[in-house]
């Protein structure tokens, strides 16, 4: 297959990118550098740089006419859709639909769009949280999500493109940043290899559902050759606290750091975690990574970049 990678020069694209390659498709990476980095991307793939909110990446899409649309490339920062809300929206919005009417017209059969579990469903009534559980997104950038599996929803029914939403839980791994948009666990692995202690938000009991990358790409190959149109958790369905993630680190890392707490964050979501039995039974997918060996190869990736 002939498969356009939106963000393949960021964490989890150039991952999914990686993915594709090894088994055998063509792979073009769309990217516009604002987050991801040229090192991530493989040599293998055709490398576009453009701005997806812009003309120039549609024409991309009319003129590669790949046969599915992997989309990860967004501004996935929850505070900053918050702080500047216009921003997010054309980013995730605007620049979404501007890619979707480039796959009307070179005829793409499919595209994998990359969704937020924690962020659609807004704060849960129901652990693990089913597709089927109400959206309510507490943020922009939940809304922003959301809103690209509504297109889609319109986009199939008007014009048969067929689509699968992966709504991802918190997806942690080696290349994630330990700026911007980061997670908890890169920042925190960033920290601990530098020698810094990191500051906890509040009491450190918010939980969280924790998937490692490689599931997360497994998931999308697997999105490759489904029949399946519609929305998918990708998760473990399992939640852990934030102050378990920094003693799991400091034990992958052999730190005696005592945690330090701050002040909670304002409107912050106190639980999330994902059903994934639908992810089992239309994809074949479970997690096989397990938290604790997903924060050792976490740590390990972040001790190499401190000492590079």
């Amino acid at each position: 297959m002939k498969i356009v990678v939106t963000g393949g020069a960021g964490f989890i694209g150039s991952h999914i990118a990686d993915a594709y390659i090894e088994s055998g498709h063509e792979v073009h990476v769309l990217d516009d550098f604002s987050t991801g980095r040229k090192a991530n991307v493989n040599p293998k793939a055709t490398l576009h740089s453009a701005d997806i909110a812009e003309p120039q990446a549609r024409a991309l899409i009319e003129s590669i006419k790949p046969d599915v649309l992997s989309h990860h490339a967004a501004q996935m920062d929850v505070r900053h859709s918050v702080t500047d809300p216009t921003f997010d929206a054309r980013v995730n919005i605007i620049g979404f639909i501007n890619l979707l009417e480039g796959c009307k017209s070179a005829g793409v059969k499919k595209v994998i769009f990359a969704s937020s579990g924690g962020a659609v469903y807004g704060e849960q009534e129901v652990f693990p949280a089913p597709e089927t559980h109400r959206t309510e997104p507490a943020s922009p950038y939940g809304v922003s999500k959301r809103t690209g599996e509504l297109y889609l929803s319109y986009y199939r029914q008007a014009y048969g493109l067929t689509y699968i939403a992966l709504r991802y839980a918190n997806v942690y791994g080696p290349r994630q940043s330990a700026h911007g948009e980061a997670g908890v666990v890169a920042i925190f692995a960033s920290m601990l290899c530098a020698g810094k202690t990191p500051v906890i938000n509040g009491d450190g009991r918010q939980t969280r559902d924790y998937v490692y990358v490689s599931d997360v790409v497994s998931a999308n190959v697997a999105a490759l050759t489904s029949d399946f149109s519609g929305s998918i958790n990708i998760g473990t369905g399992v939640e852990t606290d934030v102050v378990a993630i920094f003693e799991q680190l400091c034990g992958a890392l052999g730190c005696t750091v005592a945690p330090r707490h701050g002040p909670a964050k304002p409107g912050e979501q106190r639980r999330s975690s994902l059903d994934n039995r639908h992810a089992g039974a239309v994809l074949g997918w479970q997690p096989k990574v397990r938290l604790t060996e997903g924060l050792r190869r976490t740590a390990e990736y972040f001790r190499g970049t401190v000492n590079r």
